[in-house]
C-alpha cells in the first residue's frame, strides 16, 4: 500500500480482490465498523437473496462489492479511512424520495439534488461518516427493495 494515500483513495491493486483484512486495514477501524454493520444488516434482512461480488473499475475507481439480484441494489465503496455506498434510485424510488423529503438528512437531500439524473436514476454516492449515515442509506435501500416477509 502506498504511503501517499490520501482519505477516500480506492484499492487499486487490480491483482487481487481484496479480503476483509485489506479491506480493514485501508479503511481503518471506523470506517470498516461501518461496513461490518451495513454487510450484517443486508444479510439479515435478505437473507439469501444477494451474492455480493467484487467488481474493479479501473485504477481511478479501484474495487467496490456490488449487490445484485436482477436489479443493482446498491454498492459498497472501500475507501482509505472512509467507506461510502452508492445506491441508484429509479423513477419510483424517487417519488419516494421526495414524498419524504422533509424526514431525510439536510446533507442527504443536498446529495440528492446534487446528483445527476441519468436514464436509469439518480445515482447517490453516500458517504458513511456515523451511524446516523448507515441507518439512513439502509433507510434507502429499505426504500429501493422491501425486506421479504419473514413468516
Amino acid at each position: 500500500m502506498k504511503q501517499s494515500a490520501l482519505i477516500g483513495d480506492r484499492i487499486a491493486d487490480k491483482s487481487s480482490q481484496p479480503d476483509e483484512r485489506t479491506v480493514r486495514d485501508w479503511m481503518g477501524p471506523e470506517a470498516f465498523e461501518h461496513w461490518v454493520e451495513l454487510r450484517h444488516w443486508i444479510e439479515a434482512s435478505y437473507p439469501g437473496v444477494f451474492a455480493p461480488d467484487w467488481l474493479y473499475g479501473g485504477k481511478k475507481r479501484g474495487w467496490s462489492l456490488r449487490y445484485k439480484k436482477t436489479k443493482a441494489f446498491c454498492t459498497l465503496l472501500p475507501a482509505y479511512r472512509l467507506l461510502s455506498v452508492l445506491v441508484v434510485l429509479g423513477r419510483v424510488e424517487r417519488e419516494n424520495f421526495e414524498a419524504r423529503r422533509y424526514s431525510w438528512s439536510p446533507q442527504l437531500v443536498k446529495l440528492y439534488d446534487e446528483a445527476h439524473a441519468y436514464p436509469d436514476g439518480k445515482w447517490l454516492t453516500v458517504p458513511i461518516l456515523s451511524a446516523h449515515d448507515r441507518h439512513e442509506v439502509e433507510e434507502l435501500m429499505s426504500m429501493k427493495r422491501p425486506a421479504p416477509s419473514r413468516g
